[in-house]
């Protein structure tokens, strides 16, 4: 046994020794000291030796195993010096080279910065899947059976999925209002939250139009808003995002979902309402539908619109930022070209 200990002892010393890194010397110390380790296999064998011998061979083995772990934690402490040190190549003279840093995406930017603002007058932040159907896409927004933005040339309407009508009928969402309808239908008036989203449209994409691009909605409803109210409210906000007045405009104009309904703008932050290519040389932009919801919205949504009355707006984030940055073309917020967009870090 004592011949068994110094053979152990001979070659323990030199796998530690050996060694080259924690991992390695992990698995020595596993395969000495762990519970099917060769020292730990003697230990078990000393309840069997003779009595005469077991005392000396049992201070022996605890002597080895207080070495073992010893010459262990030397050779670990070693191994992670040498791992901290520095290479000899190494110049600390020669300056060095700041890691890339990410930075939000200015719509994503723009986004938060409308959450911040519509939270500190009361809103609450709702969210919905980009698949909807025609129900909520269409009929429960009061659009008639004949109206062009039911056809493929400008809804994406989703293969196997398209042939039916109703909630049968599936496509991305072209807009985000019908989410809107399915929030009051799953909670209590009065309602003030906003539906910030991505909503998809099959046309031609141009400096100031995208397929797929951002809105950010706003709905209130309650027993009593006056229209006033919200032509203040769009002033508060858009003045809050840019940090300065912003001029504001309503023109009428038809959208099936309110009644009345109108065309609002903002001026030109490109041109500073001079006139360029992006306001179409008339110093205005549009930025959002909006106007009171229709009744026939309100009934959908199980409202009596004789008693609730409320203001809607759906902001077009993308051109929100463009006016923000002066950029005056909407494809590249979208292009994911890091020279561009690293310049809004």
């Amino acid at each position: 046994m004592k011949e068994k200990l110094k053979a152990l002892l001979l070659e323990g010393e030199k796998r530690i020794a050996m060694a080259r890194n924690e991992v390695g010397l992990q698995e020595v110390k596993a395969s000495i000291l762990g519970k099917q380790g060769s020292l730990t296999k003697i230990l078990k064998e000393i309840p069997k030796l003779d009595v005469s011998i077991r005392p000396q061979v049992g201070r022996e083995a605890n002597k080895l195993k207080n070495n073992f772990t010893a010459l262990i934690e030397s050779r670990m402490e070693e191994l992670k010096l040498k791992a901290s040190e520095i290479s000899p190549d190494f110049d600390c003279s020669v300056p060095g080279i700041l890691p890339n840093s990410g930075g939000l995406h200015p719509i994503t930017q723009m986004c938060y910065d409308l959450n911040d603002a519509f939270r500190s007058m009361g809103f609450e932040i709702f969210q919905e899947k980009d698949i909807t159907s025609e129900l909520y896409a269409f009929y429960k927004l009061n659009f008639p059976p004949e109206h062009p933005a039911r056809e493929s040339m400008d809804t994406y309407w989703i293969k196997g999925h398209d042939t039916g009508r109703g909630g049968d009928r599936l496509c991305l969402r072209p807009h985000l209002t019908g989410g809107s309808v399915r929030y009051m239908q799953t909670h209590k008036p009065p309602y003030r939250f906003v539906y910030p989203g991505r909503v998809y449209r099959n046309e031609t994409t141009d400096a100031r139009h995208e397929r797929a691009f951002f809105q950010y909605e706003a709905l209130i409803v309650q027993e009593d808003f006056t229209f006033s109210s919200g032509k203040i409210m769009i002033k508060s906000i858009l003045s809050k995002v840019f940090g300065r007045d912003v001029p504001v405009r309503m023109r009428l104009g038809f959208f099936p979902f309110v009644e009345p309904g109108f065309e609002i703008d903002m001026g030109c932050l490109v041109c500073g309402g001079k006139g360029c290519s992006v306001c179409k040389h008339v110093g205005w932009i549009e930025i959002m539908p909006g106007g009171t919801p229709h009744p026939n919205v309100l009934r959908a949504a199980g409202l009596d619109p004789d008693k609730y009355t409320g203001f809607y707006v759906n902001i077009g984030l993308d051109r929100l930022v463009m006016m923000r940055y002066g950029v005056d073309d909407v494809r590249l917020f979208h292009s994911a070209d890091l020279r561009f967009l690293s310049q809004f870090k």
